[in-house]
């Protein structure tokens, strides 16, 4: 009895079951907003846990991925005594340089990291290597004064060539230096801004420029490679030239490569060309909105470039977002959706964003919602060994979009690490500041003195 009892009762369901589905859902019997969106990367606030165990992940695959060792290129083996030279030395491959400028944004992520976390494991690993090349600087001086047609591993910190080799890493040693760190890294730095200050060509206005790939040209990428360095320099000296030159540079780069219209930064500017293609990659602007951020956080509150800068910063905020996509990233080329998402502009546009919220510079209801959505969506891209994937390779200038949309991607490609370890210590600063919650459907920041629930003021 009690078996045929079951089945009766199992038939019944399934008979019901099978007649409530062929009930057609109407907005009378089913409350039709509360249906799940089909969303194609996660949706909602993103919880602290879970950015920290990304950032974990990221950190311990560059950790085992960036050895701190010399080595005899001959032989490979470790070298320890620096008191003979050895034309030989160099430093242990890994998967990264130690000294390039994506490193030097590496280490001010990892500083940030720290700081948003009080995990020291992160600012050790920027303060240990920045320390390690400031100890064997010494020791591959002699060598290149020696030999300076030899291939040496520290040339870049030695004689810098371009501002790619000075202004990132000079800019993560300053951040590194202000902190109390007992190592001696002004020599390098001086020597960084050296270059910048007076050694990198410029235009009869001061503007820093290349002549490459054309004559006194200007790329947007370089405001990134030497402003921060400039105003990190006015803040650890007082000296205000350097504020004002990293001023200068702004606005004269934001007058010839600005789009009001669009809010959008072109990727270059030529001198003699009387039209310009203006292409809005993706990373260049992003290089341009973390100078912005950058010189905001040490230009003194008096300073007369100040209005100007904040001013811009917000303009350019305000045309980032009007290009973000639905998936939460934005394209390799800003305004043209049918380029490819890519990872570290979203990463910058993500650090950037948040942190003019936590701030205070731009506004928090309006704004949070993309952060958390560009998070997610940049969470998908860290794998589980801690590579960050989607990340278009180096790019130079071009003027023809087949340049910029088949521009590969590639998880090695070294730009990618350190915009999503500056974006992960933000949104940790935003979940800490905010109430950030699903009302209504939709993610929606909230003040922490605001009872959400009942929107009245506690």
């Amino acid at each position: 009895m009690k078996y045929k009892f079951l089945l009766t009762l199992f038939l019944a369901l399934s008979i019901l079951t099978h007649i409530s589905a062929q009930v057609k859902k109407t907005d009378v019997n089913t409350p039709l907003y509360l249906l799940p969106p089909d969303y194609p990367i996660p949706y909602g606030p993103a919880k602290a846990d879970e950015v920290k165990a990304i950032l974990d992940r990221v950190r311990n695959y560059l950790e085992s991925t960036t050895p701190m060792k010399v080595i005899d290129s001959q032989s490979k083996e470790t070298i320890t005594d620096f008191s003979k030279p050895n034309y030989n030395a160099i430093l242990e491959p890994g998967a990264y340089r130690l000294i390039s400028y994506e490193w030097g944004v590496v280490y001010s992520g990892m500083l940030s990291v720290g700081d948003a976390t009080g995990d020291a494991r992160f600012s050790d690993y920027a303060t240990n290597r920045i320390n390690f090349i400031a100890g064997l600087t010494p020791y591959f001086k002699e060598l290149y004064k020696a030999n300076p047609q030899n291939t040496n591993p520290l040339r870049a910190v030695i004689e810098p060539h371009a501002l790619d080799d000075a202004g990132s890493m000079c800019a993560a040693m300053i951040k590194v230096a202000r902190r109390g760190d007992k190592a001696d890294l002004r020599p390098l730095i001086d020597n960084y801004i050296q270059y910048i200050s007076t050694k990198e060509y410029r235009l009869a206005d001061g503007t820093l420029a290349r002549n490459r790939p054309q004559r006194n040209t200007l790329w947007l990428d370089d405001l990134y490679m030497s402003v921060p360095a400039l105003s990190q320099m006015g803040k650890l000296t007082g000296e205000k030239k350097y504020y004002d030159d990293a001023v200068k540079q702004v606005v004269q780069f934001s007058k010839r490569m600005f789009n009001k219209d669009k809010g959008l930064f072109m990727h270059g500017w030529v001198q003699e060309m009387n039209v310009h293609p203006e292409f809005y990659w993706g990373r260049a602007n992003g290089w341009g909105m973390l100078t912005l951020t950058e010189l905001l956080d040490v230009l003194p509150e008096n300073h007369p470039g100040r209005p100007v800068i904040l001013n811009l910063l917000r303009e350019h905020i305000r045309g980032i977002a009007n290009c973000q996509s639905g998936t939460g990233f934005w394209h390799q080329l800003l305004d043209r959706n049918d380029s490819y998402n890519e990872t570290s502009a979203t990463a910058i546009f993500t650090y950037c964003i948040a942190h003019a919220i936590n701030k205070g510079w731009i506004d928090p209801i309006a704004y949070g919602p993309m952060v958390m959505l560009s998070w997610n969506a940049l969470s998908t891209k860290v794998n589980a060994q801690g590579e960050v994937e989607g990340t278009c390779v180096g790019t130079g200038m071009g003027f023809d979009p087949a340049f910029y949309y088949y521009r590969p991607t590639n998880p090695l490609a070294a730009h990618g690490y350190g915009p999503v370890l500056l974006a992960g210590a933000e949104v940790l600063n935003l979940l800490k500041n905010y109430q950030v919650v699903i009302n209504e459907t939709s993610v929606m920041f909230y003040h922490k003195n605001v009872d959400w629930k009942n929107l009245q003021i506690k």
